[in-house]
């Protein structure tokens, strides 16, 4: 069993659960795997967040599609670097939290199983930025993630065009705080999200090959991410 990554005297509130005490990583070993319950993760408004470094520039992926060789070895590489990685941000979602814009869970039993042992660091960008759980679906228009860090897209609610990109960036920049603060080289994060997504999310109502907005800052600041779906 991995040991649990303690913050001294520093805390994570802001960047995973804005107003309450600072979620202590969940540690998971074989006989705790299915009993995990994640932190909880606030409803309410953050409080303002200032990263401990710049936020790092997001560049836009090469043009030219992976092959199916390319994209294979990538998925092994990825995996790999998630089986030696100590310590892991997690979606919240994925571990049980209902926190999804429907007030759902994604609980995933193949997530669960590949954390055994592992010291885990909970995040929902979208409520840790104030959005409320439930709350309206948002689609990204105008490109993806990266896009959306270069100013050419933007993050809409689905029904009404509400723009809610702001939110969405404030929410990615308080996962990095974390990622920095915690030390976390590796995120496991749910697809087809417009935070979390790794390799498909929603463009205008169309799933398209692309990374959302928490997804392209923890990339570009040199995290891997893998997808729920790479298991």
């Amino acid at each position: 069993m991995t040991k649990a990554v303690e913050p001294s005297q520093a805390t994570a509130s802001e960047a995973v659960a804005p107003t309450h005490a600072a979620p202590k990583p969940i540690e998971l070993s074989p006989s705790s795997t299915h009993e995990v319950t994640p932190t909880h993760v606030a409803h309410d408004a953050p409080k303002a967040v200032t990263p401990a470094h710049a936020a790092p520039e997001v560049q836009r992926p090469a043009e030219n599609a992976p092959s199916d060789q390319g994209e294979a070895s990538a998925r092994d590489a990825r995996r790999e670097a998630l089986r030696a990685a100590p310590t892991v941000m997690v979606s919240a979602c994925l571990l049980g939290e209902a926190c999804r814009y429907d007030g759902r869970s994604q609980r995933s039993e193949r997530v669960l199983a590949a954390l055994e042992g592992k010291a885990v660091i909970p995040i929902c960008p979208e409520a840790a930025a104030g959005m409320g759980i439930p709350r309206p679906p948002v689609d990204l228009a105008g490109g993806t993630g990266v896009d959306v860090w270069a100013g050419r897209a933007r993050a809409l609610t689905r029904e009404t065009r509400e723009d809610r990109t702001a939110t969405f960036q404030d929410g990615a920049q308080q996962a990095l705080e974390a990622a920095r603060r915690f030390d976390v080289t590796v995120a496991l994060l749910k697809e087809k999200s417009p935070s979390c997504g790794s390799q498909r999310v929603y463009e205008t109502g169309v799933l398209r090959p692309g990374e959302g907005i928490t997804t392209a800052l923890l990339r570009a600041d040199g995290r891997t991410v893998v997808s729920d779906e790479d298991l």
